[in-house]
């Protein structure tokens, strides 16, 4: 015959051994095809470059990718106080705190308690062998008690209504809260990235306000002289009203300009302030857009689509499908009978002293089976929500998928192209300087009329903010590359197999 402690861990056991070996009712998870072709395009507008020698933005720290220090530094920053950025890490704590409450469940919670009954009987005795006593101590626990009163103490540490995991309901729970664990890790990481990219981009641009500036202020005096010759060849009789206010015009647009880019400069360094999380002091702030790009420049083109996998906002829409295809083994498990299991090891005893003396062992195990039978069609709905959802979950990865795939084309479009845009306009900055150098002495020597010397000043003027805006695009393409590459932040494609935390 089996002693009690012996009955109890094999009950235990058993059931342990159950949860272990239950059936999973979610359907295999299998990664939907990608819904996009299977590399970038090809074409005029996308630039080939040597495979083996280009660098992968999710291979290389950010710190290596952007190669200006004060941009650096600025990002640091931001890392360390944007705000936005703090709610994402938030997010993960709540997803990470939540998991663990669901992974509860797959275990019993044990419990320890102790009572004293103080009670006094009528009959005069109780226990004393007479069988069965009050509170089921019988004549097993201890003698008669004088008066018919009786204390009785006892003390226990057992398992309340643990669910038996035998189709994989609570498993298939914890799976999906751990998946959605993983997502809010994988949006942390996508808000990285997309702040390091907006700071960077907005770095960029506070750079080309600053030389937008500077043209301006350029312009500006060049436009005052043009205005002072003009208006003294007015006075003395050579040129006409007309010359004088064409030049005014041209002078009052640049100062227009100058007010207009001081505003951006301070807009810029505003919104680098909301970025960063902080005020920035101005050793941090860029003073011009260099000729060389803050980033590395040799970034691969022609890829393959597998790379958008490594996109941590598609990592996390892929979290989210595994998610809901375990939801559905869930609501499948609901259509089966629930298994629980109470119970109890403990002691009791008449009296306080011989608590835990020989022979005062008490034990239970209760185990019990509940079936639905009728529920209004419940669980099916919950099957078909689950499934439903899903589906939109499917949906909403090969979106986020063809989304990236739009992202890298377009970027790669744009970066095969700037190189023979910048050339062009810094060959059209170059020409236009030498027609307004011409025209102007033409103008002196009284061979041309101040309209063509007027006309090549504007094309220079227009020419140079042009060339300005070109050299912005450049740098703001490889900023936009590397946050459409996933960034530096290395992410591994979802596999179900992650370190439980």
């Amino acid at each position: 015959m089996l002693t009690p402690m012996l009955s109890r861990k094999t009950a235990l056991m058993f059931a342990a051994g159950l949860t272990l070996a239950g059936c999973n009712l979610a359907p295999k998870y299998v990664r939907p095809e990608l819904s996009v072709p299977a590399a970038t395009p090809a074409g005029p507008a996308y630039a080939a470059t040597d495979a083996a020698g280009a660098i992968m933005p999710a291979d290389t720290a950010w710190e290596a990718f952007f190669t200006d220090d004060r941009l650096r530094r600025v990002i640091r920053t931001a890392l360390e106080n944007n705000r936005d950025l703090r709610v994402s890490v938030a997010n993960v704590a709540q997803a990470r705190a939540q998991y663990r409450v669901q992974r509860a469940d797959l275990f019993p919670t044990l419990a320890a308690n102790g009572s004293a009954t103080y009670q006094k009987s009528p009959f005069g005795v109780v226990g004393g062998g007479t069988g069965g006593g009050t509170g089921g101590t019988g004549g097993g626990a201890g003698g008669a008690v004088s008066s018919g009163r009786a204390d009785i103490y006892s003390a226990n540490v057992g398992v309340s209504a643990w669910e038996i995991d035998l189709f994989g309901r609570v498993r298939n729970l914890t799976q999906a809260q751990q998946e959605q664990y993983f997502a809010a890790e994988e949006n942390r990481n996508a808000a990285q990235v997309s702040l390091i990219a907006e700071i960077a981009t907005q770095w960029l641009t506070m750079a080309a306000d600053q030389d937008r500036l500077k043209i301006a202020q350029d312009t500006a005096k060049a436009y005052g002289q043009t205005v002072k010759l003009t208006q003294d060849r007015f006075r003395i009789g050579i040129a006409s009203e007309l010359e004088v206010r064409q030049a005014s015009t041209s002078y009052d647009q640049a100062r227009s300009d100058i007010a207009e880019a001081t505003t951006l400069i301070a807009q810029d360094q505003n919104a680098l302030n909301l970025l960063a999380g902080t005020t920035l002091t101005a050793d941090l702030l860029p003073a011009r857009l260099e000729e060389t790009s803050p980033t590395l420049e040799n970034l691969p083109s022609n890829l393959p689509s597998e790379v958008l996998l490594r996109r941590p906002d598609i990592a996390s829409a892929e979290h989210q499908l595994i998610a809901a295809n375990a939801n559905i083994g869930a609501a499948r498990a609901a259509f089966f009978p629930n298994i629980s299991l109470t119970a109890a090891f403990g002691t009791i005893s008449l009296g306080l002293s011989n608590l835990f003396g020989s022979g005062t062992q008490n034990w239970s195990v209760a185990p019990s089976v509940s079936q639905t039978l009728f529920d209004f069609g419940k669980n099916k709905g919950n099957l078909r929500y689950a499934q439903a959802t899903r589906d939109a979950a499917v949906a909403t990865y090969e979106k986020s998928i063809q989304t990236g795939f739009r992202e890298v084309a377009d970027a790669l479009a744009r970066r095969g192209t700037i190189g023979a845009q910048l050339k062009a306009q810094t060959s059209l900055r170059d020409n236009a300087a030498g027609a307004f150098k011409l025209s102007e002495l033409r103008f002196r020597a009284g061979i041309d009329t101040f309209l063509n010397t007027l006309d090549s000043q504007r094309s220079l003027y227009t020419a140079q903010q042009s060339l300005l805006a070109a050299r912005l695009t450049r740098d703001s393409n490889s900023v936009e590359l590397y946050r459409a590459l996933g960034g530096g932040v290395t992410t591994t494609a979802p596999s179900g197999t992650r370190p439980q935390n």
